[in-house]
């Protein structure tokens, strides 16, 4: 099965790893490493599904596919 694709990247104006998770609106976490990042992301998008089915909300299906460049 399909997961969603997460970004990690390094902020400097919050001085963390940021991961989102661009399929998931406003679904995204801050780490002091890009594996606490990922981590703590993992937990919000659990929230956030759980959220979403709660109120009766579609949950939309994984669609991002990041771009794949070749040299």
């Amino acid at each position: 099965m399909s997961d969603y694709h997460i970004n990690v990247f390094y902020s400097e104006e919050d001085a963390a790893y940021v991961a989102d998770i661009p399929d998931l609106e406003a679904c995204s976490a801050l780490g002091s490493t890009a594996e606490a990042a990922l981590a703590e992301v993992e937990h919000a998008k659990r929230a956030w599904l759980a959220v979403a089915q709660e109120a009766g909300r579609p949950i939309p299906r994984p669609r991002y596919r990041p771009a794949i460049y070749t040299r």
